[in-house]
């Protein structure tokens, strides 16, 4: 009401508004609904790679594949010696029976294997450096003697292809993102020319007044910012609010494949920027759509 009481009351008389009821701020709301959702996916997903990056970077691990439980015991003794020893590890600690049989269960349908196979004594170690093929082939070195039935592997490998289905996801969001707003560009600039068509003789009349285009196109823009920034809030508000709900939901998944992170208030307040960008383009579009049509006008 502040907004509208601001307009001269000549403008609305002449160029009468709407009160929402065409489809143009239906529209943007749901763009702006579709964009927000998108943007947040693509930005959850980058921090989750990276998260992931930094996370697993410098983490290996040793499977003592010894079928004697005996002898795959004392190897894997041998190894946290030899492992705790070298410089460039950081620390090193056995990971419980109980545990691998639990990360095993649900690949055997939960049952347990432990009496039937082998199952591998495993050892986290963390480096001072990146896990690369050089730091991996210094601790087979150093292993060598200690446990010859022992596999170094970089944790980061077992988890390369999930980071490339996650970067493929961004840009899957960046296009989705653009596609957006080329739509939502056509929408208001299909809204400005059926405005135009519908005010065209009083159009005609301002024009013989001696109205210029610029004072005409400057009354479509009024409504247009004021229809677009209805459908952007609304489309904002109902993103926001599911995106809140998702996020308490995913925080409460425990996964050891992908970092769970959860919307907070930096995200939502960089998620803003949509709804302003969105009213922006629409007065530049609506701008530039009406003060084309009424150059061919006249």
């Amino acid at each position: 009401m502040a907004i509208r009481s601001a307009l001269p009351a000549q403008d609305r008389n002449l160029m009468p508004e709407g009160r929402l009821s065409g489809p143009m701020p239906w529209v943007i709301a749901i763009m702006v609904f579709l964009t927000v959702l998108a943007a947040a996916a693509g930005l959850l997903l980058a921090s989750a790679s990276a998260d992931m990056g930094q996370e697993l970077a410098r983490q290996a691990t040793v499977q003592v594949l010894a079928a004697e439980p005996r002898e795959r015991d004392a190897e894997q003794a041998r190894a946290l010696s030899a492992l705790r020893a070298l410089p460039q590890v950081t620390d090193a600690a056995s990971v419980p029976p109980a545990k691998v049989e639990q990360l095993l269960a649900p690949w055997f349908g939960g049952a347990s294997i432990a009496s039937e196979l082998p199952i591998p004594a495993l050892i986290d170690v963390t480096l001072t450096g990146p896990a690369d093929a050089g730091a991996l082939q210094r601790l087979r070195v150093a292993l060598e003697r200690a446990a010859p039935s022992a596999r170094v592997d970089a944790d980061g490998a077992w988890l390369a292809p999930v980071r490339g289905a996650l970067q493929s996801l961004q840009w899957l969001a960046a296009a989705l993102i653009v596609l957006l707003g080329i739509a939502t560009a056509a929408t208001v600039v299909l809204a400005a020319r059926s405005s135009l068509g519908n005010h065209r003789e009083t159009i005609a009349i301002v024009h013989l007044l001696g109205g210029t285009d610029h004072q005409i196109s400057r009354l479509f823009q009024r409504r247009m910012a004021l229809d677009a920034a209805f459908g952007a809030i609304l489309g904002f508000v109902a993103s926001a609010a599911l995106l809140y709900a998702l996020s308490r939901q995913f925080l409460e998944l425990d996964t050891p494949l992908v970092p769970v992170v959860g919307a907070s208030p930096l995200l939502f307040a960089v998620l803003l920027v949509i709804p302003v960008v969105t009213v922006l383009l629409a007065v530049l579009m609506a701008r530039l759509t009406i003060l084309g049509a009424l150059r061919k006008m006249l």
